[in-house]
């Protein structure tokens, strides 16, 4: 199993190679040169399984056993999960009107990337411990991955990690959780500025190859590989969950509703399919809704600004992922994913080829969801369940809620059966602890959990990037010190 960038002007490399990149030197993403295809009987056998053993099945596929041996990677994965608050590690909520919601934030963090990146720190230490290398992850956070990615490597020697947040654009609770880990390695910066604005100074050290390779610079925002690869899983697990049997031919099909942001989860989804995985995929975003806009009408443009909403990791212009969703439509065409991606870049917008567009909308459905929608959603389900929703669930919540009673349409309509008995499954993000604004809101108060309550009584510490500085500049100059130190 090898990986080339979607641009197509970087070598193949192995898992090890993608791992600890960050783009592909010409500016692409890793993919793996070829997506396994599974057939009837293993997706069966796999169906038994619970959620840890699933990942270990699918990681195996793309991580060689000449490069992490079977049994190793086992432990590993085993390793990663053992932080995890829930005996499955994740967990499927059936509530009333046929909402099932695949809870992923049984982490430390209390967010689902704390199941990819668990893993990821894992794989790191793997091969850190066996070259005795010491890299920089550089990383941009809307909200979640920050502190996820702080977690999964916090206190390791041979790893420095440096985080941007957007100061004001997280809620509370999530930035705490990153500026209150003291550690020596761990380094936070607060930049005056939205979740795509963070993102250009991180993309021009990036894009200098010589100090990226100087200083073993790396990612852990949803560009690495490893992190979708892992997230493959959800979609597995979700699918397992939900379909009535897999008896029939042909297998059934699963709707699976997943929240949107930079792309990662929705792109896993993709790759599921293509793995030969039967589900209706449905990306679903807030007031920040090119990939909605995308999706209807090939309108892969940003708007003015990024709009501030409740569900805030998920105030995001620019879906950097969309480029793997692309080159996997593209039949792997990297000459023109790269030329589509290279207009993007200098115009910021761009209208999808008609035939592109077609495919793209047959793989996906979507739907945008506004504030109003999110506090309602959130109110109903508390309503009819008892059950809170963070805002970033909610908005899957809210695609399921504008959808057909399917019950009362298979008593009238009997006859499109196979249309109406297709379960949904809604991915739900972030525990609504997380969110406490949102849920007050609502009119509902949360009752947080004592790790969350003990943050604002934590000492904190964190660097501000203020308007008008060279936050590149700043965030280099932190590197090299780091460097200096060792």
């Amino acid at each position: 199993m090898e990986y080339v960038s979607t641009r197509g002007g970087a070598g193949a490399v192995d898992f090890e190679g993608a791992l600890f990149s960050g783009y592909a030197p010409d500016g692409g993403l890793f993919v793996p040169q070829r997506i396994p295809s599974l057939d009837r009987d293993t997706l069966r056998r796999w169906s038994r399984l619970p959620y840890r053993e699933l990942v270990k099945e699918l990681c195996s596929l793309f991580i060689t056993a000449e490069l992490v041996p079977r049994s190793t990677l086992n432990d590993l994965i085993d390793r990663a999960f053992s932080r995890f608050r829930h005996k499955d590690v994740v967990h499927l909520s059936r509530l009333k009107d046929g909402l099932n919601v695949l809870e992923l934030w049984h982490g430390v963090t209390y967010a689902f990337k704390d199941l990819s990146l668990s893993c990821t720190g894992q794989f790191l230490q793997y091969f850190l411990e066996k070259k005795k290398q010491h890299v920089s992850i550089l990383v941009g956070t809307s909200g979640d991955t920050g502190s996820s990615a702080i977690e999964s490597v916090r206190g390791q020697k041979n790893v420095d990690i440096f985080v941007v947040l957007p100061k004001g654009f997280c809620t509370q609770i999530q930035e705490l959780q990153m500026t209150t880990v003291i550690e020596d390695n761990v380094h936070v910066f607060a930049a005056h500025g939205n979740s795509d604005e963070i993102d250009e100074p991180i993309k021009e050290l990036f894009a200098d190859v010589d100090f990226a390779r100087k200083y073993n610079l790396m990612s852990l925002n949803s560009v690495n590989w490893s992190r979708i690869m892992v997230q493959i899983a959800h979609h597995f697990y979700a699918y397992f969950q939900c379909a009535p049997s897999l008896d029939t031919t042909p297998l059934p099909m699963v709707e699976i509703v997943v929240p949107t942001g930079g792309g990662g989860n929705i792109t896993a989804g993709c790759i599921a399919q293509k793995m030969g995985l039967p589900i209706q995929l449905v990306a679903v975003v807030n007031s920040n809704d090119i990939i909605h806009r995308t999706v209807q009408h090939g309108d892969f443009s940003l708007s003015e600004s990024v709009k501030v909403t409740l569900a805030s990791a998920m105030d995001i212009q620019e879906p950097y992922n969309m480029e793997r969703i692309l080159w996997l439509l593209l039949g792997s065409d990297s000459r023109l994913t790269k030329m589509l991606m290279e207009r993007f870049s200098v115009s910021k917008s761009l209208k999808l080829p008609e035939d592109l567009h077609r495919k793209l909308s047959e793989t996906l459905r979507s739907c945008s969801a506004s504030d109003e929608d999110i506090v309602r959603a959130v109110q109903r389900c508390w309503e009819e369940n008892r059950y809170l929703l963070c805002p970033h669930s909610a908005v899957a919540a809210h695609y399921h809620y504008s959808q057909p009673n399917r019950a009362r349409l298979y008593q009238k309509f009997s006859c499109l059966s196979f249309l109406l008995s297709m379960p949904r499954c809604c991915l739900a993000p972030a525990s609504a602890a997380k969110f406490q604004d949102a849920l007050l809101r609502a009119g509902l108060v949360p009752q947080l959990p004592p790790e969350i309550t003990a943050l604002t009584a934590m000492e904190t510490r964190s660097t501000p990037l203020e308007r008008g500085q060279d936050w590149a500049q700043a965030l280099r100059e932190q590197i090299e010190a780091m460097a200096r130190r060792r």
